[in-house]
């Protein structure tokens, strides 16, 4: 069946099926999904250049009378000098090289804007070292960038593979409970301080102390990459699966430790059950939770390195046969959904995981294995879903090169895993409307004084 709506966008209040007909709806814990019995996540808002135009005019209008017409412009940013940071963070044994197509076509797509930066700090063999080393080293890098452009006021990433799992640390770093920077509006009068506090009060948080927007993953391992056909290479095959986690260490550092949950004591939890709750190590989903839109990009075949599973954030109960024709004008862009946020209590190590986990570290064997994989995913589920998700699956099963798929998401190579730039332009249409979904409402915010 052709597509019907080839970017979906979310609105609070309304559901969108493909079909284009909206629906009241109140929240659910079940996910809707944009495929033929599935609804679509976002709201596609008709003829927002007028809304634009319109809240504009009113706003320059009021603000005249007003005497305060500097003050419209100010919140419009009419500036030459960007505003939004987009930090690219590229995964394992990799480099900012990877991103030369996404990074050229985001520029050409969004505009002046935004700042993209290529995040270098961690090139190649330095991503073995461990993912919270690699994480610290990645915020003192974004620190840098932030200190020396003073013109920034938002950040938002988009990370592919490993990287995902490293800007997810790096943020609990850069992570700040205020919800809203005095330091950015010491140029507006009070009464507009407080009407922008009040708009901003259910974004928890700051990011680098720039207020954080998008945080989006293309094909990251956020369960890891232990059980059945977590590693899609090993073909599911029990007995590699069963060696992996011994070997991966040598390979990969403490980085392959800390993907197979094999880190640490028996009795301590591994690093990403940590990171799918706010712990002594960092406040893992409040700064994630910080984030205006959170969007998860995930191959359904071919990608031998990161499984569906992982890099989408499901059960295995919850996969389904994915639609084989792609989204209106993005190809092999398949399937959105939204995921609203589940109330947890989030994730636990209960004395059963310890004892599975060092029965997996010291003698390893296909029982004990798939017991402790399961008790970590569902923990990590429980823990992550407590915050919003949209979910975006991508398909090669038509491609030229199929088995690209890890590389294709993001075009690693513009002549070989070109397959990918659908992909690539539905990521950066996302980003653009939500920057005009934030320039909207803050236009409305300015025409209510």
């Amino acid at each position: 069946m052709a597509s019907s709506a080839a970017l979906l966008h979310y609105s609070p209040g309304l559901k969108i099926r493909r079909s284009g007909h909206m629906s009241s709806h109140s929240s659910s814990s079940s996910c809707s999904s944009s495929s033929d019995n599935r609804q679509g996540f976002c709201c596609n808002f008709s003829g927002i250049n007028k809304i634009l135009k319109h809240q504009s005019l009113r706003a320059q209008a009021m603000s005249t009378t007003q005497g305060n017409f500097a003050l419209a412009r100010g919140i419009t940013t009419v500036k030459n000098e960007p505003d939004h940071l987009l930090v690219l963070v590229h995964g394992i044994l990799a480099s900012p090289s990877d991103w030369i197509y996404v990074e050229a076509e985001l520029k050409r797509r969004l505009g002046r804007n935004f700042l993209i930066y290529a995040s270098s700090c961690n090139s190649y063999t330095k991503t073995f070292a461990g993912i919270d080393g690699a994480g610290k080293r990645l915020a003192d890098e974004i620190m840098q960038i932030v200190k020396r452009t003073q013109s920034l006021k938002r950040i938002s990433f988009l990370a592919h593979s490993l990287g995902g799992v490293l800007a997810r640390y790096a943020i609990a770093v850069l992570y700040s409970p205020a919800a809203f920077d005095g330091d950015q509006s010491n140029d507006l009068p009070a009464s507009t301080n407080a009407n922008l506090k009040t708009a901003c009060s259910s974004r928890q948080g700051m990011i680098a102390r720039l207020e954080p927007v998008n945080f989006i993953t293309l094909a990251t391992p956020h369960l890891g990459v232990r059980g059945k056909k977590q590693l899609p290479f090993l073909l599911g095959v029990p007995i590699l699966e069963k060696l992996a986690p011994s070997f991966a260490p040598i390979f990969v550092g403490r980085t392959g430790s800390q993907l197979f949950l094999t880190d640490g004591k028996p009795n301590n939890p591994p690093l990403l059950l940590r990171m799918a709750s706010d712990c002594e190590d960092g406040k893992f989903i409040s700064a994630l939770g910080a984030f205006r839109c959170r969007i998860l990009y995930a191959n359904v075949s071919y990608d031998h390195l990161v499984g569906w599973r992982t890099s989408s954030i499901r059960r295995e109960t919850q996969l389904f046969k994915p639609p084989r024709q792609s989204l209106d004008g993005y190809k092999h862009v398949v399937d959105v959904e939204y995921c609203p946020p589940i109330s947890s209590e989030g994730p636990h190590f209960p004395p059963e995981a310890a004892k599975a986990k060092e029965a997996a570290q010291n003698a390893p064997n296909t029982e004990n294995t798939n017991e402790y994989h399961e008790i970590m995913e569902e923990e990590m589920i429980r823990g992550l879903q407590q915050l919003g998700w949209k979910k975006v699956d991508v398909s090669f099963h038509s491609a030229l090169w199929p088995f690209f798929a890890h590389n294709n998401i993001h075009v690693k190579n513009e002549w070989l895993h070109n397959a990918g730039a659908g992909v690539v332009a539905h990521v950066a249409d996302s980003i653009k409307q939500q920057e005009m979904q934030q320039k909207d409402s803050k236009l409305f915010i300015v025409a209510s004084l």
